[in-house]
């Protein structure tokens, strides 16, 4: 076990004073697409929304940490380490007295990767709540006052796949690096096929299956989907299109897709590129605030739920613990 993970199953442990009786659960809030905007106020009124009700979430019910699903910021990422828009667009927002010991953990969208990712990664030394050791990494958990453990794989799928561009085809071409994908690439699937794990997710920017504006990234479709479904990987996190869903295939992966951090897509025009059957949950009111995925895992099943920035419950779902080999 390497020194990074130690520290996230040794951390996990301490954040929540869990009530007498309760079920031992981990508890997360996973946000996309939350990057404001590049001119004052830096932030726009959807993301102030998602952040106060992340705030009062985490009050309520807990959560051990925030996984951010990239485009953390609009619309051409940061330049430096010292760039203000950390300031501006993170720390500024997300402020409310109970976010302030939850740590993130962060990957790398399509804005961010038109400036400088290597600011991103370097403000982990920067911030307390700031994690981003690397482009691609994993971490590990236990649920609290268990053995059941956790592992979460977070991509770098513009690496993996390449940049896209939004006014053309909308779907990454090629990767700019062709070695470097394919490193990553061998090790998901290294780390894939020995995962232990009770419960594995993966996370990435770009969706594997969306009816959205974006649709279905090609590029996943044929090299990360097969990996799912053939290790038990028990769900598949991202953002991308600026909206809520979840799909769900005939092996029983669930696709989390939480893109509505910052801005609203109400789109449908690629329902006809996914599978009959995997969607199960679409959310994109263009008048809502936004929202977010609250995820619960306990030893018996981990529930998705998405909640609208004003607080309301729209839809939720459970997956089970892996089944062991």
């Amino acid at each position: 076990m390497d020194t990074w993970t130690l520290l996230l199953v040794l951390h996990t442990s301490l954040l929540l004073p869990w009530a007498e009786g309760a079920t031992p659960t981990l508890r997360f809030v996973a946000v996309g697409d939350w990057g404001g905007v590049p001119n004052a106020p830096f932030h726009t009124a959807r993301e102030m929304a998602n952040a106060k009700q992340i705030g009062k979430v985490v009050q309520m019910l807990g959560a051990h940490f925030i996984l951010s699903l990239g485009d953390n910021f609009y619309f051409s990422g940061v330049q430096s380490v010292s760039d203000k828009r950390f300031q501006e667009t993170f720390e500024d927002v997300f402020s409310d007295r109970s976010l302030q010991n939850v740590p993130w953990y962060v990957l790398a969208g399509n804005h961010d990767h038109i400036g400088n990712v290597s600011a991103q990664i370097a403000y982990s030394k920067v911030s307390k709540r700031w994690n981003f050791p690397s482009p691609f990494y994993r971490l590990r958990f236990r649920i609290p006052r268990t053995n059941v453990s956790v592992a979460i794989y977070m991509l770098d799928t513009v690496t993996l796949c390449g940049n896209s561009n939004d006014f053309l085809s909308q779907q990454p071409e090629r990767p700019r690096n062709l070695e470097l994908a394919r490193t990553q690439l061998a090790w998901l699937k290294r780390h894939l096929a020995d995962a232990k794990e009770d419960y594995v997710l993966v996370a990435g920017h770009y969706p594997v299956w969306s009816i959205a504006e974006h649709g279905p990234t090609h590029c996943l479709v044929k090299k990360l989907q097969p990996l799912l479904v053939k290790y038990g990987v028990t769900a598949y996190l991202c953002g991308h299109d600026h909206n809520l869903q979840y799909l769900q295939d005939e092996n029983g992966v669930g696709y989390v897709l939480s893109g509505a951090g910052n801005f609203m897509d109400p789109s449908t025009q690629h329902q006809r590129s996914v599978p009959n059957g995997y969607l199960r949950f679409h959310y994109g009111a263009e008048n809502s605030l936004g929202g977010f995925a609250y995820l619960e895992i306990t030893p018996k099943e981990m529930t998705v739920t998405y909640m609208e920035a004003s607080g309301k419950s729209l839809f939720k779902t459970r997956l089970p613990k892996r089944a062991k080999a």
